[in-house]
């Protein structure tokens, strides 16, 4: 739905500010205006003003001669500080490396931002045909074994922001979800077939902060060719196994 040419208020320019910065993780192209404002769902005058403030802060720019528009280095200072990518991502890098060699399979690790999941470590398998994981990568939290980890272990006011019928797609089932996380709880683990990408399969595991929430999924994936569910079921045990020794690792780097 278009967004409407009233005055925003504070806290929806700040969304739809924020929402014109995730454009460019979707795309390593420059974005014109009119880009811009149809993938956020904007009139172009609207997304044009918000352009403006975020390019006087640095975080966007404009390239000289064209109407398109890139990050600013204001992006890259945020990125270069972000506390998750120099301690989590460092800790979890040599258990994440061991499940993989155990499994033969790539090993994702996943934090919630916002009401999406983002890969923030990745170690690929050795085969020949793998599951390519890109760092950076953002997902619906509602589809895929991570985010249904994600989502099973939040706080009911999140589950009910992300569940709202305008942010998913015609036909979903949400009574069906909810049936899914009640189990992905009772079995400490998730598993999906073929339900984000056609081919692959997943199994995660919550990882869990010294305040006992969850922080992030350990996800196993691969072809279904070879990540049947016979082999995710004798994976169990290695997955969660190195889920706790994630957390437990965490914790120690926490204090």
């Amino acid at each position: 739905m278009p967004y409407r040419s009233t005055p925003p208020t504070t806290v929806r320019a700040v969304e739809r500010a924020l929402d014109i910065l995730l454009c460019f993780t979707k795309s390593t192209h420059e974005l014109s205006l009119s880009e811009i404002a149809r993938d956020v769902g904007l009139h172009k005058s609207t997304a044009h003003r918000l352009l403006l403030s975020l390019q006087q802060k640095g975080f966007v720019r404009r390239h000289p001669g064209s109407d398109k528009y890139m990050l600013g280095w204001s992006a890259l200072c945020l990125s270069a500080n972000a506390p998750l990518f120099d301690s989590w991502t460092s800790v979890a890098l040599p258990t994440m490396e061991e499940l993989r060699d155990r499994t033969g399979e790539t090993v994702s690790l996943y934090v919630r931002s916002g009401i999406e999941r983002i890969r923030v470590q990745a170690v690929e398998s050795r085969e020949p045909i793998r599951n390519v994981a890109t760092v950076g990568e953002r997902y619906p939290l509602y589809i895929g074994a991570s985010g249904k980890v994600l989502l099973a272990w939040s706080d009911v006011d999140l589950l009910d922001e992300i569940l709202r019928r305008e942010r998913l797609p015609s036909g979903f089932s949400v009574n069906e979800l909810q049936l899914q996380l009640q189990q992905v709880r009772a079995d400490g683990y998730a598993v999906s077939i073929q339900e984000r990408d056609a081919g692959a399969a997943a199994m995660a595991a919550p990882v869990f902060g010294p305040d006992g929430d969850c922080i992030a999924a350990l996800a196993v994936s691969g072809p279904v060719s070879r990540l049947t569910e016979f082999k995710m079921e004798n994976l169990v045990s290695h997955l969660l196994g190195a889920a706790q020794t994630l957390s437990k690792a965490i914790a120690n780097a926490s204090r």
